[in-house]
């Protein structure tokens, strides 16, 4: 099936490399034009923007947690595009730390400033964006994780972000929907994704935690994205999607 997002406009934050760039790929396969950021991978971008065509995507630097990048996405996505329909919140971090109380507060607040408040930021500015250009509608998808649904013991900092991306989620899906602005917010929890960050020695012992067997994708998470970008997914709203393998199962 292509054209799901037809004439649809996306920003994927973090969406040069691994999860973000398979939610990329199924975005230009269905329709959509795409922005994709990177704080340091610029040659990604650049890639990406060569791969998909210059007439369809847009990559800008981004350091997401700060409120003045931010502003300077938006302005891009609007001049080059004229809209925003869609936002995937994904550009993260890890935080290992098996030992918290050795967990400075410079590691966990770094942490939280890119996977949580960063998120914050995106919505906020993305709904403004939508509600300018795009009569208050649209579509925000936090990609968050399995760790925040249930804590990762040797991730604290990591799991508190995932698990505060979830709860932010939720919260801005109802006042959204109070205030009867029709911008949908939901959330989705990819298990163990076999990406460039999953060291190669772990995979084999990661793959047994598994229950079907086998890493996903980053193109399992994208096909999820897909639906919550179009308008397949009007009902959907305030929701968790888990993309895990049944691991939680």
């Amino acid at each position: 099936m292509t054209d799901r997002l037809n004439g649809k406009v996306a920003i994927i934050t973090g969406g040069v490399a691994g999860i973000g760039l398979g939610i990329a790929e199924c975005y230009v396969r269905e329709g959509a034009k795409v922005v994709l950021t990177a704080n340091h991978n610029v040659d990604g971008g650049k890639a990406a923007v060569a791969k998909f065509g210059d007439d369809v995507s847009l990559f800008v630097q981004q350091d997401v947690a700060k409120e003045a990048d931010w502003q300077k996405v938006i302005e891009a996505t609007l001049a080059k595009f004229g809209k925003l329909d869609i936002l995937v919140n994904n550009a993260g971090i890890g935080g290992m730390s098996p030992i918290i109380e050795d967990l400075s507060l410079a590691d966990w607040q770094k942490v939280i400033d890119i996977n949580l408040t960063a998120n914050f930021l995106g919505e906020k500015y993305g709904i403004k964006a939508m509600q300018k250009t795009n009569n208050a509608k649209g579509s925000i998808i936090n990609v968050s994780s399995v760790a925040g649904l249930v804590g990762l013991p040797t991730a604290p900092a990591y799991s508190a972000s995932k698990g505060g991306t979830r709860m932010l989620t939720h919260a801005t899906a109802l006042n959204l929907a109070h205030r009867g602005i029709d911008i949908r917010v939901n959330s989705v929890h990819p298990g163990w994704i076999d990406t460039a960050i999953v060291p190669a020695a772990a995979k084999e012992q990661l793959i047994k935690t598994i229950p079907v067997g086998h890493m996903g994708e980053p193109k399992d998470i994208g096909e999820v994205c897909v639906y919550l970008g179009s308008d397949e997914s009007k009902f959907a709203n305030g929701a968790e999607f888990t993309v895990d393998g049944a691991q939680r199962a």
